[in-house]
């Protein structure tokens, strides 16, 4: 018997290097891995130019995405054999919130954030997408939207999509460890999965996981100052960002600039929610740009007549980056000023302006831990709750909570001996 083909061997298996075969556990869980939105994801660096450091860690939005929902199908199922109430509709938006998570990332992810659209973060943009494939599918995603914005009256759930202990940091850090092969992010996912409970509404973790949450914390600190933060990585992405600003600026003032259809479309118009509110066109033209448009167009650009633009993509394709330096204390004022007045009589660039194309000051910071957001609460026996970083008999509260910022410069490598003698 020929069964109907929308029903038919939807609940397929999917070969991880990570995890090993992953169960599609839902119908409707393969409808959206096959819709476009959600195929997009392939074409999107998982790191963004992180590959220029670690040459293994190409992998994209698309794995991480099943990774993260495979995490979902074993906390779930630990949840329930605990005797926590989850129905089967609960089930599947968890699923479905914790699938499309990131779907609203664009191009190399993280890296060009707030460039291809402005003041519009990932998740304003996920949440976009998951209304319109809402629309599609008929009101099936009303549930998923409802935990995804924490609007559902369970709150645990949303914890498990959202949370500084959610299905995404336990598939993200494992993940990024195994293909940038940065050992330092192995993280025990399935033993702190194991150790999951609910109290009072609350996601928790039973006190016999405590020493793989310390080791979580640890691996997520360790992890973003070697990989996430890595200095080549983030030279190469500020770089990234600047070649699409040069391109934008050219394009407002009427020069011609080569890039496909719909990444002009973004490089010519200031675009605002409420454009993807409004208009449907402008997600489904935003759901066409992945990492392929950025690199096919940065490539062409190395030829182009304009110095800046030809110049900062040309060392983009090539990886002749700019020398960058990192350090706790503010770099010298008058030093950076005489970086700056020699790179714009070198470069023969016009304005201040132009040479902050080649010259960045700024700072960067990040915390293991935050005081603020949702604590990870460890339960210990009599129902009695800690913050791990109480609990905890090795872990430094001031240290996890504490924002370790670092000044970061940047200039042209070629500057680099000039530099050293200004100091």
């Amino acid at each position: 018997m020929v069964k109907d083909s929308n029903t038919f061997n939807k609940l397929k298996i999917i070969n991880d290097p990570v995890y090993g075969f992953i169960k599609i556990p839902y119908d409707f869980i393969y409808d959206i891995l096959q819709h476009r939105f959600f195929q997009r994801l392939r074409g999107i660096k998982q790191l963004g130019l992180t590959s220029l450091v670690y040459p293994g860690a190409t992998h994209n939005r698309f794995q991480h995405a099943v990774g993260a929902m495979h995490l979902m199908s074993s906390a779930v199922a630990v949840l329930k054999s605990k005797g926590i109430d989850i129905t089967e509709a609960e089930s599947e938006a968890v699923h479905v919130a914790i699938l499309l998570h990131d779907i609203g990332h664009g191009p190399f992810s993280h890296a060009l954030e707030h460039s291809v659209v402005d003041r519009l973060s990932h998740e304003h943009l996920s949440l976009l997408f998951m209304q319109q494939l809402n629309k599609e599918f008929n009101g099936r995603l009303d549930l998923a939207i409802k935990i995804f914005k924490n609007d559902y009256y369970k709150k645990f759930l949303h914890q498990l999509v959202s949370s500084q202990l959610d299905m995404d940091r336990l598939d993200y850090l494992r993940r990024d460890s195994f293909y940038s092969g940065v050992t330092e992010g192995v993280i025990g996912s399935d033993r702190i999965i194991k150790m999951l409970h609910v109290f009072n509404d609350q996601l928790v973790v039973e006190s016999k996981g405590i020493y793989s949450i310390e080791k979580f914390l640890i691996a997520r600190r360790l992890m973003y100052w070697q990989v996430y933060l890595h200095k080549t990585a983030i030279v190469a992405e500020r770089m990234l960002v600047k070649v699409l600003k040069r391109a934008r600026f050219l394009i407002c003032n009427g020069s011609d600039v080569f890039a496909a259809p719909h990444l002009l479309y973004f490089l010519r118009n200031s675009i605002s929610f409420k454009d993807f509110s409004e208009n449907e066109a402008v997600l489904e033209k935003f759901a066409q740009l992945d990492d392929s448009d950025i690199m096919s167009a940065i490539k062409v650009w190395t030829h182009h007549d304009d110095f800046i633009l030809s110049e900062l993509s040309r060392a983009i394709v090539n990886r002749d980056l700019l020398h960058i330096e990192l350090k706790k204390e503010s770099f010298d004022k008058s030093k950076i000023k005489q970086i700056k007045s020699k790179i714009k009589q070198d470069y023969g660039l016009s304005n201040n302006d132009e040479v902050s194309y080649f010259v960045s000051v700024e700072v960067i910071e990040n915390h293991a831990y935050s005081l603020t957001d949702e604590n990870i609460n460890i339960l210990f026996s009599g129902g009695v709750i800690k913050d791990v970083s109480k609990a905890s008999d090795i872990l430094n509260l001031s240290v996890l909570s504490k924002n370790v910022k670092k000044n970061v410069l940047c200039y042209p490598k070629a500057l680099r001996n000039w530099v050293a003698n200004l100091e």
